[in-house]
C-alpha cells in the first residue's frame, strides 16, 4: 500500500512539473483531445455533459475558439440541418440570469467574425478561459494543490509507520528464518519444538528457537 501511494504521489508531481515546463506543448495536447471530443460531441454523452458544464461555467466556447465547432458534422457550415454553422446553446451569452434558454441562440455564428458575436456567444476558447481563471485564482489553486499533496504525504507517513509496526510484530513471531541463520554462520541441527503439541502449532512463551548444533553434540 505504501508503494502504491508513493507511485501515485510521484506521478502527480511529475505531471505538475511537465505542465509547468511544457505548458505550450500541453495546451496543444489538450486542444487536440478536445477537438476530437467535439468531433464526436453527440456520440459521447459523458464528454458532452462535461464540455457543456465547462462552457457555461467558464463562459467559453470550443477548445481554442468558437470556430472549433466547425469540425463537428452537425455544426459544420457544410451541413444542412438546423445546427449547421452554429454552436451549442452552452456557448451563448445569457443576458438575464434564469431566462428561458433558446437552444438555437448560436445559429449561423461560425461564419461571422468575433466582433459581430461579442454580445451573442462566448468567442474565447475554454483552454484560455480555464488558464486565465487559474492565474486569477492562483492562491486558491495553490492552496488546493498543496492541501491535496499534504494529505497524500500524511498517508505516506502513516503507511510507512504501519509498515514498520508490522515488521516489528513480524520479527517477534514464533518463526525462524534459517536462511538468515546460515548467512550469519549459525550452525543448527534442529528446532526445539517442545510444548508445540502434536501439530507443532501451539504457542510457547519465548518462541521456538533453533537448537545449536554444538549444544546437541555436547548432550550426546
Amino acid at each position: 500500500f505504501f508503494w502504491v501511494l508513493l507511485v501515485i504521489f510521484l506521478t502527480e508531481l511529475l505531471l505538475i512539473l511537465i505542465e509547468i515546463i511544457f505548458e505550450n506543448k500541453m495546451n496543444v495536447v489538450f486542444h487536440s483531445n478536445i477537438q476530437e471530443g467535439i468531433r464526436h460531441y453527440y456520440d459521447d454523452l459523458d464528454f458532452k455533459n462535461i464540455l457543456d458544464f465547462v462552457q457555461e461555467k467558464f463562459s467559453c466556447c470550443g477548445s481554442d475558439e468558437y470556430r472549433d465547432w466547425e469540425v463537428n458534422q452537425y455544426h459544420s457550415c457544410n451541413g444542412s440541418g438546423p445546427l449547421a454553422c452554429g454552436v451549442p446553446y452552452t456557448c451563448c451569452i445569457r443576458k438575464v440570469p434564469g431566462e428561458v434558454i433558446n437552444t438555437l441562440c448560436g445559429y449561423r455564428t461560425l461564419d461571422k467574425e468575433r466582433l459581430e458575436l461579442l454580445n451573442v456567444i462566448h468567442v474565447r476558447g475554454c483552454i484560455h478561459a480555464i488558464g486565465l481563471w487559474l492565474k486569477d485564482n492562483f492562491e486558491i489553486t495553490l492552496g488546493i494543490v498543496c492541501s491535496l499533496l499534504l494529505l497524500q504525504v500524511s498517508g505516506l507517513v502513516m503507511a510507512w509507520l504501519y509498515w514498520q509496526k508490522l515488521n516489528e510484530i513480524y520479527s517477534k513471531l514464533d518463526t525462524v528464518d534459517f536462511r538468515i541463520l546460515e548467512r550469519r554462520d549459525f550452525s543448527f541441527g534442529a528446532v526445539d519444538l517442545s510444548g508445540a503439541g502434536w501439530c507443532w502449532c501451539l504457542p510457547r512463551e519465548g518462541g521456538y528457537v533453533p537448537v545449536n548444533a554444538e549444544e546437541e553434540e555436547d548432550e550426546e
